[in-house]
């Protein structure tokens, strides 16, 4: 089997935060991936390249073997369910919190809750958990307007500053989780190419002390 590494990367903030870290451990993109339409990239590891891929679907290249490991946050893979992947390394990095959120000063309804996220799995298992009956319905994008306009009673959402809730009337409420991105490695992946991705989980862990530091 090949030694080649296949990392699975999206942009944005994350590939931003990853970047200086695989940097440490001696992996550069040899083209500026901001400015290429590519989405498969050498690197200056001639056995490591990178691809970028949609944050959400960096589980499912990895899980299903189409790279070996991929970079996510942990409110994608709360999402996915990562029951087929390694989570072995935190990264720290592109932190912020999955909170439910609502109108300010609002009290909640009685009855039947409505709850409008792209986090269906997580909203569906942070109710059931609370034995609440709530409707989950999935949105893709602009979860502030569902309650503004009487579509939710609540959302569910990853929340950084805030700002943006505040700006439309809305308040974080409870808190789900904690988010920071992780670093996830493909089960046959691990074992076929053990040493070399158990040597990049070192230095990559050494390069998130070092920035911790």
């Amino acid at each position: 089997m090949s030694q080649t590494l296949t990392i699975a990367l999206s942009k944005g903030r994350i590939l931003d935060d990853t970047l200086p870290l695989l940097k440490q451990a001696g992996i550069e993109p040899v083209e500026d991936l901001e400015k290429s339409r590519k989405l498969i990239f050498t690197t200056s590891d001639p056995n490591v390249r990178l691809l970028i891929v949609r944050a959400t679907d960096v589980p499912t290249y990895v899980e299903h073997g189409a790279a070996d490991l991929g970079v996510a946050g942990k409110d994608v893979l709360l999402e996915y369910g990562s029951q087929g992947l390694y989570e072995p390394l935190d990264l720290r990095i592109a932190n912020c919190k999955l909170m439910t959120a609502g109108p300010v000063n609002t009290p909640e309804p009685k009855g039947r809750l409505r709850v409008a996220t792209k986090f269906v799995n997580v909203a569906k298992r942070y109710y059931a958990e609370q034995g609440r009956q709530v409707e989950v319905i999935k949105l893709y994008g602009s979860m502030e307007l569902a309650p503004l306009v009487g579509l939710a009673d609540k959302i569910i959402d990853v929340v950084d500053t805030g700002n943006t809730l505040k700006a439309n009337g809305l308040e974080p409420q409870e808190l789900i989780a904690t988010i920071s991105s992780r670093l996830i490695v493909n089960k046959a992946s691990m074992k076929m190419k053990h040493a070399r991705i158990t040597a990049l989980i070192e230095q990559l862990g050494q390069a998130v002390e070092q920035r911790a530091g």
